[in-house]
């Protein structure tokens, strides 16, 4: 994701000064192309511009690289913004901008919802959580990496709405591989099957997106099961905090962490239909062990 939103903004005349990634060849092949800096180090990054995107995996890499201490996005952050994408907790979001704040900076979310093409061709959904008028000075970033730009509110707010998407993206991913998998062993025609879905209140998003993967196990990765599972997690353990039994989003949860544990992690998510089709690997061992 960051890498096609590097190369995006590039093409609208931005300078992308420096790239960083804990994969090493990948930032030094992105460089190259881009005709920018491989930092080796993030205080490099830091050094060599004035708006800093961060898109890293989970909480621990947020706050990783917002040390208060050691090499950290935070060395000479006097002045800068930065830019967070991540889907993590709202309160790593608002921990990483007491921080920026601590080091003379700024910060803002801007939470991704689409997938790789649509950051490569800057047709994401973002939407964005922190200060205002932090948010007004890189809008014009923002927009040409957004077909649909949103502010939501303060730091923390957009971190809970992109929980909410991808809580109800998750369960409609896990109902639509069940209605798959039951519809193969009751041995229906899944082609004739995903045109009734369509037409009907069966019909969504993740039908366009995952249906056709999941009957021909096309399970290239766009946005990984492993991810899923910690976007489950966080949207499940927010509905604890406030008291609320959500028994599909917990449901769900279980499904895409039974993935991980079967070394399925790095599928995308469509494949968890592999857990639900009869015959599949997934599905048997889920049934032994179960």
């Amino acid at each position: 994701m960051g890498a096609n939103m590097a190369r995006r903004l590039k093409d609208c005349g931005y300078t992308v000064s420096a790239v960083s990634d804990v994969h090493a060849p990948s930032a030094e092949g992105l460089a190259t192309e881009l005709r920018a800096k491989h930092a080796t180090t993030l205080a490099e990054v830091t050094a060599a511009a004035d708006v800093i995107f961060t898109v890293v995996t989970d909480d621990a890499a947020q706050l990783g690289v917002f040390a208060e201490s050691g090499d950290s996005l935070l060395v000479g952050a006097q002045g800068k913004i930065f830019v967070n994408c991540a889907t993590i907790t709202p309160s790593t979001h608002v921990e990483v901008e007491r921080r920026a704040k601590a080091a003379g900076a700024s910060s803002i979310e801007a939470c991704m919802a689409s997938s790789i093409p649509q950051a490569r061709n800057g047709t994401l959904y973002l939407m964005c959580g922190g200060d205002a008028a932090v948010f007004e000075r890189v809008k014009p970033i923002l927009e040409k990496l957004s077909a649909a730009l949103r502010f939501v509110g303060p730091t923390g707010s957009a971190a809970k709405v992109k929980a909410l998407v991808n809580m109800v993206m998750n369960m409609n991913t896990a109902a639509l591989a069940e209605g798959l998998g039951l519809g193969a062993a009751l041995g229906i025609d899944l082609e004739m099957l995903r045109e009734v879905f369509a037409q009907t209140g069966a019909n969504s998003q993740v039908l366009k997106t995952d249906g056709e993967d999941m009957q021909n196990r096309a399970h290239d990765c766009y946005f990984s099961a492993a991810h899923a599972a910690k976007d489950s997690t966080i949207a499940w353990r927010l509905g604890q905090d406030v008291g609320l039994t959500l028994p599909l989003a917990e449901a769900t949860k279980r499904q895409y962490d039974r993935m991980v544990e079967l070394g399925l992690g790095h599928l995308d998510k469509s494949g968890i239909a592999e857990l639900t089709f009869p015959g599949r690997e997934g599905a048997e061992r889920s049934e032994v062990e179960g």
